[in-house]
């Protein structure tokens, strides 16, 4: 299973995520991945969520990581019908406004930390990307900077304001990473995602800002914040790397866009 994701270029976290949860379906049952029926797996799945321990996304995950075991390694029929996916919530994101951003970032003195939680905002990265980047992704000639494999493994260009390149560069010569743009302890080995939502809620609690959010928040502060300046969503949508257009459009119900900026087509008759 390992190999065909692989093969077939799912992300290093994807790839972990769904051979955990066949994992979990395999002690649950306490038989061989391959000994479970589409009968076990539906047993299992309404279990889970008649008691609330499965959130939508985590079932619609292990659906799609038996899919890949049944149909494109053991090679056995998958009747789509048998095993109806979830509707997932219609929830909007949680957003930070650009004062609470300036306070979190006014309240983290480290530079390794600032630059961190800095980029992931002022580019719109996801935490994998950030934790991912490369020195050499940094292209300061043309003021972006290059996201290897994101969601879907499509490279992206997005980004890169002037002043934090200017942090980054203090950043650099005062650290040293070996390999990746963010090392932990251990050089030439990324920051760990725990630390990096350490960073943030550390961030949060001396601002003083107590909203519910989550590392994901930065990304979609960048994408609300973008749209209230008046940046066409189209080009949000390929800064993003979302492949629908449709996904970037939930920003058009957070963000506070201001009518009198908008002008009536009749006023260029």
């Amino acid at each position: 299973m390992y190999e065909e994701m692989s093969y077939r270029h799912y992300s290093p976290r994807s790839i972990k995520t769904y051979l955990s949860l066949v994992s979990v379906v395999s002690g649950h049952f306490g038989k061989s991945p391959d000994l479970i029926s589409i009968s076990d797996l539906k047993s299992y799945l309404f279990e889970r969520v008649n008691s609330g321990e499965l959130s939508v996304s985590s079932i619609n995950q292990t659906i799609s990581a038996f899919k890949i075991l049944f149909k494109d390694v053991l090679e056995r029929d998958w009747d789509p019908i048998k095993i109806k996916r979830p509707r997932r919530p219609k929830l909007l994101p949680a957003v930070f406004s650009k004062e609470e951003i300036s306070l979190i970032l006014e309240n983290i003195k480290n530079r390794k930390h600032y630059c961190l939680i800095a980029l992931t905002y002022a580019s719109g990265l996801r935490m994998g990307e950030v934790l991912s980047l490369k020195p050499c992704d940094i292209d300061s000639n043309r003021m972006q900077l290059k996201v290897r494999g994101g969601k879907g493994c499509k490279d992206r260009y997005t980004l890169l304001p002037h002043q934090l390149l200017l942090r980054l560069r203090e950043y650099f010569k005062y650290y040293r990473p070996v390999t990746y743009l963010f090392e932990g302890q251990e050089p030439g080995k990324p920051y760990s995602e725990t630390s990096a939502r350490n960073i943030l809620k550390k961030g949060m609690h001396k601002a003083g800002v107590k909203k519910k959010a989550c590392f994901h928040t930065l990304r979609h502060s960048f994408a609300t914040h973008l749209l209230e300046q008046g940046t066409n969503l189209r080009y949000i949508q390929e800064l993003l790397g979302h492949q629908s257009l449709k996904t970037t459009t939930v920003y058009l119900h957070v963000s506070n866009l201001n009518p009198s900026l908008v002008k009536s087509p009749y006023d260029a008759l």
